[in-house]
């Protein structure tokens, strides 16, 4: 055979989109690659967490979620249950457009995201924009000297809590949930689903935040928790 002739399986054209759970997302070479891609491939991208959500969710709810990544979790509330609306807070501006994709990708319309994070007052932040961009993050990580930042705005969280009128939380943000879900009013929530980063904060951290919910009238939901993954109602 001719080394320079296609094979059949070589000649077909690559599948726009890879498929998790029924949802769609884009071919990106600096998104969707390496563990990620197999993750999806095999339904198991953001496992524990989909599983909190389907558990947790319910129909006419408005959740938001600090922390969109590929825009996954979003993607499975707007589509798997009949909410009102899901409202994504991406710190990464390089993340938008392609979680954009992924919503128009599935049809969805009640399904937002906003290059912003929230916190307790405006403002502005530096966030630090890596290679892997998933890995992007508002902390300086060992070693790295003077690396380039981009300014994002704070919105303020009780403000954007009321607006939208949110009873859902979602929240994964890579450690920094230690320092602003205690500063949320989390009084108008009904749910919430955190992925804690113990391996950061420590005990004293975990604590904080276990506290800030069991303030504001939610209690540990042990049936939609999984390791770090924990829940929050306000009843079972």
């Amino acid at each position: 055979m001719d080394g320079n002739v296609m094979t059949e399986d070589a000649a077909k054209p690559k599948p726009a989109f890879i498929t998790s759970r029924g949802m769609k997302f884009p071919h990106h070479a600096d998104i969707i690659k390496g563990r990620v891609r197999s993750l999806l491939r095999k339904n198991e991208y953001e496992k524990k967490e989909s599983e909190a959500a389907l558990r947790v969710v319910k129909e006419g709810d408005v959740v938001v979620e600090l922390g969109a990544g590929i825009g996954y979790m979003s993607t499975l509330v707007a589509s798997k249950r009949k909410i009102k609306s899901v409202h994504s807070f991406e710190a990464n501006p390089h993340l938008i457009p392609y979680i954009q994709q992924v919503h128009a990708a599935n049809g969805l319309t009640n399904a937002h995201v906003t290059n912003a994070i929230l916190g307790p007052r405006k403002g502005s932040v530096d966030f630090y924009v890596r290679d892997n961009l998933l890995g992007s993050s508002m902390a300086v990580l060992e070693g790295e000297i003077d690396p380039p930042a981009t300014k994002v705005d704070v919105l303020n969280a009780k403000t954007t809590f009321k607006e939208l009128g949110a009873n859902v939380l979602i929240c994964d943000i890579e450690g920094a949930e230690v320092d602003l879900i205690p500063s949320l009013d989390l009084t108008g929530l009904r749910a919430a689903i955190i992925e804690l980063h113990p391996q950061w904060i420590g005990p004293e951290g975990v604590n904080k935040v276990f506290k800030a919910f069991m303030d504001a009238g939610l209690a540990y939901y042990h049936r939609g928790s999984t390791n770090k993954v924990v829940c929050f109602r306000t009843d079972w």
